[in-house]
């Protein structure tokens, strides 16, 4: 099967600003795109304040994977299999995905930060989904005595 929105004939600067008022909508202070040297956008930057702090946030749009899966499934005409169409594509998943989100976070289903988290920009630069990814030793193992307290109880 296709990817998600491989036909989508929609621009990349229409998508990422349906994005930025989704985030504006959900309570972010401040939104920017980050663009390669084409003027092609990369990425979206945004803050959120969390706990009287405000926290800086990476959503990279990569559409290199898109295009490799466009150019790979063989139901995907080859009109399809290009950069460009990759981009459109790309963010038009970002789009359904931070759409998917706001709706957890509206439902009362968990906080903007929290489905953000991944996202969240450190110290060093690095996203923490990249600390976490080189780090070896910042999670217990998953052995059953490893658990915390009350983890996997049935509670129904």
């Amino acid at each position: 099967m296709p990817i998600l929105n491989y036909t989508t004939e929609i621009d990349v600067h229409k998508t990422v600003g349906e994005i930025q008022r989704a985030l504006a909508k959900a309570g972010v202070i401040a939104v920017n795109v980050d663009y390669d040297g084409k003027g092609e956008p990369m990425a979206l930057m945004f803050l959120i304040k969390f706990h009287e702090e405000v926290v800086n946030f990476r959503l990279p749009s990569r559409w290199e994977g898109v295009l490799k899966h466009l150019y790979n499934d063989p139901k995907v005409p080859r009109s399809f299999k290009t950069e460009t169409q990759a981009r459109r594509v790309a963010w038009r998943i970002v789009k359904d995905w931070v759409e998917a989100q706001m709706a957890i976070i509206e439902a009362g289903q968990a906080e903007i930060v929290e489905v953000f988290l991944p996202y969240a920009v450190t110290n060093s630069g690095q996203s923490l989904y990249q600390v976490f990814n080189s780090s070896q030793k910042l999670l217990q193992a998953g052995a059953p005595s490893a658990r915390a307290p009350g983890a996997g109880e049935n509670h129904d």
